[in-house]
């Protein structure tokens, strides 16, 4: 057992599977905020290709891939206020305004890419994160390629994981957001700003699908292309009901995604015969058989997806 564990092949499956799971994971960790506070983040897909998008060119014009990331967080932030101010503050459909985002992100990022760069055959690329091996946590059999043979950001996103588990159940504003999520009327009643909350939730949301879609372009491929998301912002979706919205069953989840993408990427290698798009399809198979079998099995919070307004509660 131990051998195959070791085999570089399986090592290597190891590796991609959480590389692949980490901006599913991320952009899920932002959802987790927004639909306990009661907000259905349609736009996680948009929010993604945001960051990724921006991300890409200010590393680029900069040569700094920090400064790619925090520009990547601030313009999923961005987003996130931007669907906060249509679904909050208006009280727009959620799923609307969130499907809305995401078409003109896609159009938005397709158009400023080629008048940044222009429509050359030459791809414009950055040099992207490096692993970062922990010597001897690498060496464990199993553990060591799926969590300590990975780019920073993983790690990052390895530590998000308890912060988020701790806000969302430890701290007042953890919840607060619970209560504006099962029941805004009564939270109102006890001095909870709902809208607040909600923004601030949307906000965070945005910030961590941000970083999702950075660690897109500047950490698993170092370029950026038309619609890099590829529907990843609608799996975290996905990975939201099967984790239960909480921080360990959306990593699980994630990483159970990420195995099912690492496989596919292998299938396409095995010369079976098969069209590479039978293998594509295969993550997105396993998303819609998940909603299938658990969206209806999952608790929602009361009030995802309804507008809440001050004047007249629901």
């Amino acid at each position: 057992m131990t051998t195959f564990l070791s085999d570089p092949v399986v090592q290597g499956y190891l590796e991609a599977s959480m590389r692949l799971a980490m901006p599913i994971m991320l952009a899920a960790l932002g959802g987790i905020f927004a639909e306990r506070a009661g907000i259905l983040n349609i736009a996680l897909e948009g929010t993604m290709l945001a960051g990724s998008f921006v991300g890409f060119v200010i590393t680029y014009l900069t040569g700094n891939l920090w400064l790619g990331v925090i520009g990547g967080m601030l313009a999923g932030t961005l987003v996130g206020a931007v669907l906060a101010l249509y679904a909050v503050l208006i009280g727009s459909n959620q799923v609307v305004v969130g499907v809305a985002i995401n078409l003109l992100i896609v159009g938005a990022t397709s158009f400023l890419y080629r008048t940044i760069f222009g429509v050359g055959t030459a791809q414009p690329r950055v040099t992207s994160f490096a692993p970062l091996e922990l010597t001897g946590l690498s060496d464990i059999p199993l553990i060591g390629p799926l969590l300590f043979h990975q780019a920073p950001i993983v790690y990052l996103g390895l530590v998000l994981v308890p912060i988020v588990w701790i806000v969302m159940t430890r701290t007042s504003f953890g919840w607060q957001v619970a209560a504006v999520g099962e029941h805004p009327a009564a939270a109102e009643t006890l001095g909870i700003s709902v809208m607040r909350t909600r923004f601030i939730c949307l906000l965070i949301s945005g910030l961590l699908a941000g970083l999702g879609g950075a660690f897109l372009s500047l950490s698993a491929t170092g370029i950026f292309i038309d619609n890099m998301t590829a529907g990843r912002g609608y799996i975290a979706l996905a990975i939201l009901v099967l984790g239960r919205r909480h921080p360990l069953g959306v990593f699980v989840a994630a990483v159970l995604f990420g195995a099912a993408d690492a496989l596919q990427l292998r299938g396409q290698n095995l010369g079976i015969g098969l069209p590479y798009q039978a293998f594509l399809m295969f993550p997105y198979i396993l998303t819609i058989l998940v909603l299938v079998l658990f969206a209806g099995k999952a608790r929602n919070p009361a009030a995802l997806g309804i507008p809440f307004h001050r004047d007249r509660p629901e």
